[in-house]
């Protein structure tokens, strides 16, 4: 016959790990801070396309291009933001409860830490990459500021590099045994 636990007496240590785990969700209102700031990202973005409509009679082949690699750089930043405000939330203060809702996204409530860091650095490099592409776009228009292109090239180096071993250590560190 087994003997049931005794519940937990409130002793301070107790009180002192509710305390701690209670502490999440100080995390709650920046996530809804994410929130603002992806109605900021929509304005912005509805901003630069009205902008840019208005003389799409007078556009060029490359002043179109350019015009959808900066909403799709927006539109990758505003991604970003909901992954990291969903993710965020579920792993470090509480899981998002909406049934079985059919419009809930698939990766929700399966990105972990681990592949949360990956997809961010993804986005930045993508967004840097944009950015970049942007730059080279615009070579032919004006006077060339090679420095501000060197430190373009550095700065998005620096990401894919840092993206490339951001994955291997996650890789490893995922073959590794655990103790």
């Amino acid at each position: 016959m087994s003997e049931e636990p005794s519940p937990r007496r409130p002793t301070p240590e107790h009180w002192l790990e509710m305390t701690l785990f209670s502490s999440r969700w100080v995390m709650a209102p920046f996530y809804l801070g994410l929130a603002v700031s992806l109605v900021a990202m929509l304005y912005v973005f509805l901003c630069e396309l009205g902008g840019e409509l208005w003389h799409i009679a007078h556009m060029s082949g490359e002043s179109a291009i350019l015009m959808g690699l900066s909403l799709i750089d927006l539109s990758l930043a505003a991604n970003l933001i909901l992954i990291v405000m969903f993710s965020g939330y579920e792993n470090f203060v509480s899981k998002i409860d909406i049934g079985s809702h059919e419009d809930r996204p698939a990766w929700m409530g399966t990105v972990d830490f681990s592949g949360l860091k990956l997809r961010l650095v993804a986005s930045i490099v993508a967004i840097s990459a944009i950015s970049l592409l942007r730059t080279f776009m615009k070579l032919g228009d004006g006077p060339l500021d090679e420095a501000q292109l060197k430190w373009r090239v550095v700065i998005h180096l620096t990401f894919v590099s840092s993206g490339v071993l951001l994955a291997l250590m996650d890789l490893l560190s995922s073959r590794s045994t655990r103790h």
